[in-house]
């Protein structure tokens, strides 16, 4: 095996899985190596072919597009209907922008401003309870400034004061909006986090 020639190959295919593009006719993507390699005169012109990708990588933003939405609706509605539940129930407390918050411990010590940093322990959860991230589990507190964050925890921690221990139940606009963040939170996804702010710095 020609080492060079693989590791090349590796490099281009996990560029073109990263670009979406599944699917390729193998052969005639070699061909086409093999044409410009050995100056032979291209199948198709260097212009089609790029109207030719750019056209497929479009048709694929617009289908990514729908898939999103398509998710992105069954999260909202999942979101909106687990807000609509746990505004009800006891020690829930739903603030004007539409933050929920329950006390589970509270604190003594200093409330934090939004210009302020903070360290926190946190987890944070989707409404059905899958957690898509912990300071907890990685066993380090997260220090951030106020203004870093997303709306929802701007807002929240500085309802706390030291030692305090919340849990914040966070809209989709409050949160990562329509876009989400990441393979773990979907578009027009509701947050829950346990936070605990362990100091204002």
């Amino acid at each position: 095996m020609d080492k060079l020639s693989y590791a090349l190959g590796l490099g281009i295919g996990r560029q073109l899985l990263q670009m979406g593009a599944n699917g390729l006719n193998i052969d005639d993507f070699a061909q086409a190596i093999k044409d410009i390699l050995a100056g032979e005169q291209p199948k198709v012109s260097h212009r089609d072919a790029q109207t030719i990708v750019e056209d497929y990588f479009a048709q694929q933003e617009k289908k990514l597009q729908a898939e999103r939405a398509e998710s992105g609706k069954a999260a909202r509605e999942a979101g909106e209907k687990y807000l609509a539940e746990n505004a009800k129930k006891d020690g829930v407390v739903t603030l004007p922008s539409g933050l929920q918050y329950k006390v589970l411990q509270e604190g003594s010590g200093k409330k934090p401003k939004a210009t302020d940093k903070v360290k926190c322990h946190y987890e944070g959860f989707l409404v059905d309870g899958t957690i898509f991230d912990s300071s907890v589990q990685r066993g380090e507190p997260a220090v951030f400034g106020l203004q870093q964050v997303i709306a929802g925890w701007t807002e929240g921690l500085q309802l706390m004061a030291e030692g305090a221990k919340y849990r914040f139940f966070i809209p989709y606009m409050l949160g990562y909006g329509e876009s989400g963040a990441g393979q773990s939170i979907p578009p027009y996804s509701a947050l829950i986090f346990d936070v605990e702010l362990i100091q204002v710095l």
